[in-house]
């Protein structure tokens, strides 16, 4: 169980990955001991595991996105999860319950790549069928 001193350090975090202790420190209104002691806390026990790159709006609003859905065959379900894994495009993948059994978000430079992207996936052993879906629009995102 976390702190409630500890969520707002996440979400000052979520926000600002890349700001020094001392500027977190200053945006919190706490000590900067204080900050990197809690920081090592969070880092020790799991609760943050690492710091990624969130892309801009403008670059986002370059790609193609599409959601996969994907049927697999039961024996190979871990094997294709190595495999799709692997394709950089491939943002996440979610096990789904229903006719599929993925949903895999798919990040592609154009339409032409996604096709690549789409055919790669629907060949890969174990998978039985696809069903992919464009995002036209994001109306908004949290």
């Amino acid at each position: 169980m976390i702190s409630k001193e500890d969520e707002k350090l996440l979400a000052v975090l979520k926000h600002h990955a890349r700001a020094s202790i001392s500027d977190l420190a200053r945006m919190l209104d706490l000590s900067r001991s204080t900050v990197q002691t809690r920081i090592a806390k969070l880092e020790q026990s799991g609760v943050i595991k690492g710091y990624s790159v969130d892309y801009g709006e403008d670059y986002l609003a370059s790609l193609v996105s599409a959601h996969v859905s994907i049927k697999v065959r039961q024996k190979l379900t871990a094997k294709t999860n190595v495999e799709l894994k692997q394709i950089a495009q491939v943002s996440a993948l979610y096990a789904i319950s229903g006719e599929y059994d993925l949903i895999a978000i798919v990040q592609a430079q154009s339409t032409e790549q996604l096709s690549h992207i789409l055919d790669d996936i629907g060949n890969l052993d174990g998978v039985e069928r696809t069903n992919s879906s464009v995002i036209l629009e994001t109306k908004f995102k949290r």
